[in-house]
């Protein structure tokens, strides 16, 4: 089937993060390449979640998979998750590091739409640790979102 190897090897591509280690050669991306990089991000930010309270619990795996299939309509498998969130991309550079670079080429809804994500895996075991809070924390600062961004109010244009 050619929609299914398709379908294969751009889930490869994400797990791959490419897009992400992509961002820091410069110049701005398209429409295509942007819409690639915020799935990319969500997908670090939120299997990286995951292992914020070093407790990985299968229902925040399970959470993020659902809420990945929510967002970006693709289907990841829990060791997809498992090996984005233990990568080694994290020990080349800090996340917000990476957060940051790519928040620069993000839109602002795609940016709260990745925090939006995250909030609803740090509910997923009905339980917040400090850990989960200032993952959180950290992840909204890297992507520079403003308190008025994060309760969702917009300027009217």
């Amino acid at each position: 089937m050619p929609g299914s190897k398709h379908k294969r090897e751009r889930r490869m591509s994400l797990v791959n993060l490419g897009a992400v280690l992509k961002i820091f050669g410069g110049g701005e991306p398209t429409p295509e390449e942007k819409a690639e990089l915020c799935k990319e991000v969500m997908l670090m930010t939120l299997a990286r979640a995951t292992s914020a309270d070093t407790n990985v619990k299968a229902i925040e795996v399970d959470t993020v998979r659902q809420v990945l299939k929510d967002h970006t309509g693709e289907d990841f498998s829990s060791a997809d998750v498992r090996v984005v969130a233990y990568s080694e991309l994290y020990e080349k550079a800090p996340l917000d590091r990476y957060l940051a670079s790519a928040g620069r080429k993000l839109d602002v809804d795609q940016r709260v739409e990745i925090i939006e994500a995250l909030a609803e895996i740090m509910k997923a075991d009905e339980r917040v640790s400090s850990l989960e809070i200032t993952f959180f924390n950290t992840v909204a600062e890297a992507l520079r979102l403003t308190p008025a961004q994060l309760a969702g109010l917009k300027e009217e244009e």
